[in-house]
């Protein structure tokens, strides 16, 4: 089961919201106001996918999620089935009011923000500026220093390799889990994750994104260091690495000090889609800190 939600996000961009399960259901006689069925508190969810990801690949993670939780997954402006403005809509403050239009239409907020790679960085940046629509956030393998101009050439190089439009998504899945020269070893759950984002066009198969506007997003943030907004964080916060993944040990314990309620944990044989490559051990790192924060324990 997946449902869509339109919501309005910055500018007017219409965004497509999507739950993968059926939200808890409610008894206010029994339980009362804001409780679960199981006597918790009810809480909500927002996931947020990284640069060129979408919704879809969080729906293991929601579906979980919602056996408790309501948690709903977000397309992010530009991506998958959500509005593709022109490229000078890819501001941070731009991803940023999105989330923020959504927890509002949504009615999750006060909300966990589960974010990964780009996406964290959304979460962080909209719980420092809204405390009180983020009651608690999780940080996946996202880098708070600054990467550099270096690094965005890499990534228009690497766009440039791309063979697309691919022959079929044998062929997307061939080159991202094995041919890339990215990929230092065969990793079919890379390929099944860019087969994702795929979808047919008359000559093949070709992203869903525009990669000159994943190049125009990656660009407001790339040559900034985030640490100042990190600090500005008051609710928990975990920060969950893969060990293989882009976010190194000592950085992402830097994190946790600079963040004021900062805790840590990492995922064994895990790269950089840490929530993709090993669903159960990811959902082990984040679900105690999860009851916490939305039992209210972790207030």
């Amino acid at each position: 089961m997946a449902r869509r939600i339109d919501v309005t996000g910055a500018g007017g961009v219409r965004l497509a919201a999507w739950e993968f399960g059926d939200p808890p259901k409610t008894d206010p006689v029994k339980d009362g106001p804001g409780e679960t069925r199981a006597g918790e508190r009810a809480g909500g969810v927002l996931l947020l996918h990284g640069l060129m990801g979408r919704a879809s690949h969080w729906a293991s993670t929601a579906r979980w999620l919602s056996e408790r939780h309501r948690a709903v997954a977000l397309d992010q402006r530009g991506h998958g089935q959500s509005d593709k403005p022109p490229r000078t809509a890819y501001t941070r403050e731009a991803y940023v009011e999105d989330v923020e239009a959504a927890l509002e239409q949504l009615g999750l907020g006060p909300a966990v923000l589960i974010g990964h790679a780009m996406g964290a960085l959304t979460g962080w940046q909209l719980a420092a500026k809204r405390p009180d629509l983020v009651r608690g956030l999780i940080i996946c393998d996202m880098r708070a220093s600054a990467l550099g101009a270096a690094s965005q050439r890499e990534w228009e190089d690497w766009f440039q390799a791309w063979p697309a439009p691919f022959a079929t998504l044998a062929d997307v899945r061939k080159w991202f889990g094995e041919d890339d020269p990215w990929v230092e070893r065969p990793n079919p759950v890379r390929g099944e994750f860019y087969a994702e984002v795929m979808h047919e066009s008359p000559d093949g198969w070709r992203p869903v994104f525009d990669p000159a506007q994943m190049l125009e997003s990656r660009e407001t943030w790339v040559y900034d260091a985030h640490w100042e907004e990190l600090a500005q964080v008051q609710c928990p916060a975990l920060v969950v690495r893969g060990l293989d993944g882009e976010l190194g040990r000592a950085e992402a314990q830097e994190m946790v000090r600079v963040l004021p309620r900062g805790e840590y944990a990492e995922v064994a044989d895990a790269g950089h889609l840490v929530h993709y490559d090993q669903p159960e051990a990811w959902r082990g790192a984040i679900e105690p800190f999860l009851d916490g924060v939305l039992t209210g324990l972790k207030g």
